[in-house]
């Protein structure tokens, strides 16, 4: 199904700036439509086809009336007439009479959609009267305040664009509870869901009647610091978000001015006490804090053992095999720290391998170069892969870089290194990393058998087993060796999992 965007771009004559003022309106209108209890549908006009139904929400705090989606239906005649009226007149039209759909009476308007004094759209309200009875204080607030903002859509005055669009979770909703200020900032209501966050503050005493600017500042009185927002949030002059903390609580924020021809006359206030939120969030942040640690410690401990190892290696004559073996366990054990330190300064348990590669190929070559000169390549990326596949990522590509420098350039006295990283998906979706390094140095011997030649060769053929891959070892043109291998990652893992 195509996006409300493109069926606006595709649709309608709309300019851009009209196309994201029906956006904006859209992801706004749950609001209305849980103070309604009543569904929405935006129409736009379609010429001599008839209106098309663009959008549709259904509220969360009352019965529905559509139970199947109208989006991409055009009106019939008899709602036709009523989304004329109102798109050209520019203002709120009401049916007379319910009109009775699967035998549930329902009470239709239509509210133009008005951007600087131009109507763009009409939003048709749908009310299940069924449902009806005599309504409490609650549900005439909520009737009250969602026919103030269906005035001020046909005035052009909601949604407002200076509104944030940027907000952490727990973003409050109708249902979490409601406040309605005067034009002083005084509360003529608040429902029992948003005096319970009041409370849950520290508040003792009445709400209704009161400043909430002043409840506010008397709970914030011993706490800091304190949002600059805070102030045009309580008294509802500005449309912003802030959140108040207070003994252990903390309730999020949102004020909606209430305007009448341009003047504001009230406002609406959303609350939702997001205490438990924030502390899953702070103990998600300390967990972090703790990984990142524990990998920075990792990192110290490895590197402690490759510098013990290092000075055992210097105590062995030069040349010996003990000597060698040890300083190819200090190489091995260095690649597993740059992975972990790699870790330690990111936020989850992934890395962006490019920087390994190129750290672990310029570590290899330039200690070569002391010897003989060599020059090193990185073409491609290998993107971002979890902790597990780096690590063995990481080993794999020292062990066969090393073993280029070490028996092929070694014998012509030098020469280049290439490594080319290629990110595909294979046709299950799996992500593939497919890694090519090539040498112009003296080639394969004749005598060569993977996993038979040698420690090294050892591990890379395990390694890329372990990481479900396949591994070739063959003659590069027109000299040196091509070493390919394929590894089939693990999927990085994806927000909440």
């Amino acid at each position: 199904m195509p996006t409300l965007n493109e069926v606006l771009q595709t649709s309608t004559d709309l300019a851009p700036a009209e196309v994201e003022w029906l956006q904006l309106l859209v992801g706004d209108w749950q609001l209305i439509s849980d103070l309604s209890f009543a569904d929405l549908v935006l129409w736009v006009p379609g010429g001599m086809e008839g209106w098309l139904a663009v959008a549709h929400v259904r509220p969360t705090t009352g019965q529905m009336v559509f139970f199947e989606d109208v989006v991409g239906r055009r009106t019939h005649r008899g709602r036709q007439s009523l989304l004329d009226q109102a798109y050209g007149d520019g203002r709120i039209v009401r049916e007379r009479d319910p009109i009775f759909r699967d035998d549930m009476p329902v009470r239709e308007e239509a509210i133009p959609v008005v951007r600087a004094g131009r109507a763009l759209a009409v939003i048709t309200r749908h009310t299940n009267l069924a449902a009806m009875r005599t309504p409490s204080r609650l549900e005439l607030t909520y009737q009250a305040l969602a026919d103030a903002l269906a005035r001020m859509i046909a005035a052009g005055e909601f949604p407002n664009i200076s509104a944030p669009t940027g907000q952490r979770r727990g973003a409050p909703r109708v249902g979490d509870g409601v406040i309605r200020l005067d034009v002083n900032g005084v509360v003529s209501y608040a429902s029992p869901n948003a005096l319970s966050a009041i409370h849950r503050l520290g508040h003792v005493g009445d709400v209704i009647g009161e400043l909430l600017a002043k409840v506010v500042a008397d709970l914030l009185r011993d706490e800091s610091p304190v949002d600059e927002s805070l102030a045009v949030v309580v008294t509802g002059r500005a449309p912003w978000r802030t959140e108040v903390t207070s003994r252990g609580a903390s309730v999020s924020m949102r004020a909606i001015p209430i305007t009448e021809a341009g003047e504001r006359v009230g406002a609406l206030l959303l609350l939702r006490d997001v205490s438990e939120l924030r502390r899953r969030e702070q103990e998600l942040i300390t967990k972090d804090a703790t990984i990142r640690e524990i990998h920075h410690r990792v990192k110290n401990n490895l590197q402690t053992v490759a510098a013990l190892l290092r000075l055992q290696a210097r105590r062995l004559p030069e040349g010996e095999a003990g000597r060698a073996a040890l300083e190819e366990a200090v190489r091995r054990v260095g690649v597993i720290a740059l992975v972990h330190e790699t870790l330690s300064q990111g936020f989850d348990e992934t890395v962006d391998f490019d920087d390994i590669a190129v750290r672990g190929l310029q570590a290899i070559t330039e200690l070569a170069k002391m010897e003989h000169p060599i020059s090193s390549t990185v073409i491609g990326t290998f993107g971002t892969l979890r902790a597990e596949d780096a690590t063995a990522m990481a080993m794999i590509l020292s062990e066969l870089v090393q073993n280029a420098v070490e028996h092929g350039l070694a014998e012509t006295g030098g020469g280049s290194i290439c490594v080319e990283a290629k990110r595909t998906a294979d046709d299950r979706g799996e992500e593939v990393l497919s890694v090519a390094i090539v040498d112009d140095g003296a080639g394969l011997p004749s005598d060569f058998k993977p996993g038979r030649s040698g420690l090294g060769t050892q591990i890379v053929e395990s390694l890329v087993q372990d990481l479900r891959g396949r591994i070739i070892w063959e003659a590069a043109e027109p000299r040196g060796t091509k070493v390919l291998f394929r590894a089939r990652l693990r999927p990085l893992a994806r927000d909440g999992a």
